[in-house]
């Protein structure tokens, strides 16, 4: 599966952003699909996990109650929604997709989409 992210850009801290991940292929379902971010000089992490069906979601402590990951899968697509967006939540930000579970080791990662957020 081939995966795309954008929506990133440049937002004053509190503001809002939503990310999208379009997904190729006729299997996107049967993919778990994770959200990752890395901030400059530091290592990718974890952000956000939704499962296949979309029932169950998982998130960072760090942006629990901010951000939320949903998906359409007759549109091949996940998102994330982000809000009170913070400095620290400046970083490239990726979408990942599994078969089996969201872990740091993805099967498939699309390239990254920037998120900037200013004080």
């Amino acid at each position: 599966v081939q995966l795309q992210a954008f929506g990133g850009g440049l937002v004053q801290a509190g503001g809002s952003l939503r990310l999208s991940c379009a997904a190729s292929g006729r299997t996107f379902s049967k993919y778990e699909m994770g959200w990752f971010r890395q901030a400059p000089g530091k290592e990718r992490e974890f952000v956000a996990a939704i499962s296949r069906n979309g029932g169950s979601t998982y998130y960072a402590d760090s942006v629990k109650g901010r951000f939320t990951i949903a998906r359409d899968n007759d549109k091949n697509t996940v998102y994330l929604q982000m809000i009170s967006l913070k400095p620290e939540d400046t970083a490239v930000y990726y979408c990942a997709a599994d078969p089996k579970a969201v872990t740091l080791h993805m099967d498939y990662w699309g390239k990254g989409t920037l998120v900037t957020v200013s004080s």
